[in-house]
């Protein structure tokens, strides 16, 4: 008896698997058809950028896509870290627990090569806080190619996969990888940009987040009780690391809008984002030094009140 089945019918199968296993879709896909295509194609050795080819897996191959989404069900693990591997700005990276699976919206602002809120041109060097597998500093290096970048990171294992992933996409010549708690190991150094995918995740919400968010490292995710502990240190420290004429872009997705209620003195600007994602915040080195008294005594505020 014949168990072919096209290709087109396991990836259906697999999508109602995941459906059914009540997986979330939120570490690069948002559905759990596209989340089955990736595992499909992954098992299957085939590119995510090209349409499925018109063809019948056999057992084996059946299989092989089978155990990948039970696998996906019963760990309840981003998909990226079964894989090892994950796509960011249209670039493939190497992915393991020790970070976070990308997909900040930065990737979109990074592939317009910040345009229209930056000029390009002016970027020579870039900073990124907290870069994890390093994907905003090797985008940034990508589609820069004029522009050098530094990603700095606390943990040893994030930044050593950081220099595998530019290496493997030509780039580590480029970008230099620094051990730092945000601004502390970076002495006097000053930077055209400071971009920054900083933890902003409020401690109480870890009980209301899907399992999958639980697999990634604590490290990147939570922030104090309101999400903004990061974000603070990187406000009061911007402006001494940033060029005359330099900019900071900081994302803290949900807890935008607590920032803005506790800083509305501040007109940060907000960018819109096409492809989805929201809170990521601009401001230059004069709007930050203008409101040094404003950030000082915010973050004074938030360490007396612990």
């Amino acid at each position: 008896m014949n168990t072919d089945r096209h290709i087109t019918e396991i990836l259906r199968l697999a999508a109602a698997q995941l459906e059914a296993g009540g997986v979330y879709c939120g570490h690069g896909t948002d559905n759990v058809t596209d989340e089955a295509f990736w595992l499909l194609c992954h098992a299957l050795e085939l590119s995510v950028h090209d349409a499925l080819p018109d063809v019948y897996l056999d057992a084996g191959q059946q299989q092989q896509v089978n155990e990948l989404v039970a696998q996906r069900i019963d760990s309840r693990r981003p998909a990226a870290y079964l894989t090892g591997s994950t796509w960011f700005a249209g670039l493939p990276f190497l992915v393991s627990s020790d970070v976070l699976v990308p997909r900040s919206p930065l990737a979109e602002l990074i592939q317009n090569k910040f345009a229209p809120w930056l000029n390009a041109a002016a970027i020579g060097s870039v900073l990124d806080l907290g870069t994890g597998s390093g994907c905003i500093a090797i985008a940034c290096a990508n589609f820069l190619p004029g522009c050098n970048v530094t990603g700095s990171d606390v943990s040893l294992d994030a930044l050593a996969l950081a220099a595998r992933n530019a290496d493997q996409l030509g780039l580590g010549e480029r970008c230099r990888w620094l051990e730092s708690d945000v601004y502390a190991g970076l002495q006097q150094e000053c930077f055209d940009l400071i971009i920054s995918n900083p933890p902003y995740v409020p401690d109480a919400r870890r009980e209301t987040l899907a399992p999958e968010y639980l697999a990634e490292p604590d490290l990147g995710l939570y922030s104090g009780a309101d999400g903004l502990d990061h974000a603070a240190r990187i406000l009061m420290g911007a402006s001494r690391h940033l060029q005359p004429g330099g900019h900071l872009l900081l994302e803290i997705g949900e807890s935008a809008a607590e920032l803005q209620n506790q800083l509305p003195m501040i007109p940060f600007i907000w960018p819109d984002f096409e492809r989805g994602g929201e809170g990521v915040l601009i401001a230059d080195r004069g709007l930050l030094e203008a409101h040094e008294h404003d950030i000082t005594r915010w973050c004074q505020h938030r360490k007396d009140n612990g």
